[in-house]
């Protein structure tokens, strides 16, 4: 069983890979506000009608896991994922794997703020873990060379709407601690989606975008059904569904797959490849983020 769990998290978090290099790229001439509304909604339209019969215990549900999930939608689903459209939406410009290998930074955003917000112990080996991770991180993206953070350097742009979108999905996983609380994954993640169609209606009407809806080709609504059946709720149900039967540690390094495709098709699509400097950053990186997991196991391991 575990072995099959692992396969579901490598299957996942490869679907993961494909939506960043192949597909949602592809949506660079759309407001970033737009694609998120659009692709939210197509899965929350979707799961509906399979879980109306969930909605007395929805109906239940207290202020303060309104509020939680409030914040999952908010963090997870509106501002990370804006955040890293627009980092992805650099593909002309920048190695869209770098964008998503700074994504493998989330569990050190996620375990700080764990600290921070529901006072989890953290040993000092993980700071020093957690530095390299940032400093793999950096030499991953930058090299040995200084980032100019102007307008015009792509690059460092790309990487810090990527870091926003990193420090937001980690606070959503802090957040889901507490919105799963009273319901199950399943429900939670419909909740999510939905509310966070709600967040991004009035993002969209308020700044006036929603009138740009007809610029989306027909192509283009192609993707987002595509991204909504394939990388969008199914990803996201076999990760868990993997998760919840393995270890933090071993869903680690299975979601190992995640960067590992996308730096894959990044140079069979598009020719870029990393220099040696960037590898050297990125087996830092990868390194310092599986022993931060294996922390955050052994701490929950001592809770129980």
């Amino acid at each position: 069983m575990a072995k099959l769990a692992t396969i579901f998290v490598i299957i996942g978090a490869s679907l993961w890979g494909v939506d960043g290099i192949v597909l949602r790229p592809l949506l660079y001439t759309l407001p970033v506000p737009l694609v998120v509304l659009i692709e939210s909604s197509i899965v929350a339209i979707v799961l509906t009608p399979f879980f109306i019969k969930h909605l007395p215990i929805i109906k239940k549900l207290r202020p303060m896991d309104w509020l939680a999930f409030i914040g999952v939608a908010l963090f997870g689903g509106a501002i990370g994922t804006m955040a890293i459209t627009k980092a992805l939406f650099y593909v002309n410009y920048v190695n869209l794997s770098i964008v998503v290998l700074i994504q493998k930074l989330q569990p050190v955003f996620a375990i700080s703020l764990a600290a921070i917000f529901l006072k989890e112990h953290l040993p000092k080996s993980f700071f020093i873990w957690a530095a390299a991770a940032m400093f793999g991180a950096y030499l991953m993206t930058f090299g040995l060379s200084v980032p100019e953070f102007s307008t015009s350097d792509k690059t460092s742009l790309a990487a810090f709407f990527a870091l926003i979108a990193t420090a937001s999905f980690g606070s959503s996983t802090v957040l889901s601690k507490r919105a799963l609380k009273n319901v199950s994954f399943n429900t939670g993640t419909y909740l999510r989606f939905l509310i966070t169609s709600v967040i991004m209606l009035v993002i969209v009407l308020s700044s006036g975008l929603i009138w740009d809806v007809n610029m989306v080709t027909q192509k283009q609504g192609m993707i987002f059904l595509l991204i909504a059946f394939t990388t969008g709720g199914p990803a996201i149900f076999l990760y868990y569904y993997g998760l919840k039967r393995i270890t933090a540690s071993v869903a680690t390094i299975g979601e190992l797959a995640f960067p590992l495709t996308a730096v894959i098709l990044e140079y069979i699509l598009r020719h870029n490849l990393l220099g040696p400097i960037q590898w050297i950053g990125v087996v830092i990186l990868l390194a310092s983020i599986i022993k931060v997991s294996q922390i955050q196991t052994r701490a929950m391991k001592k809770q129980t």
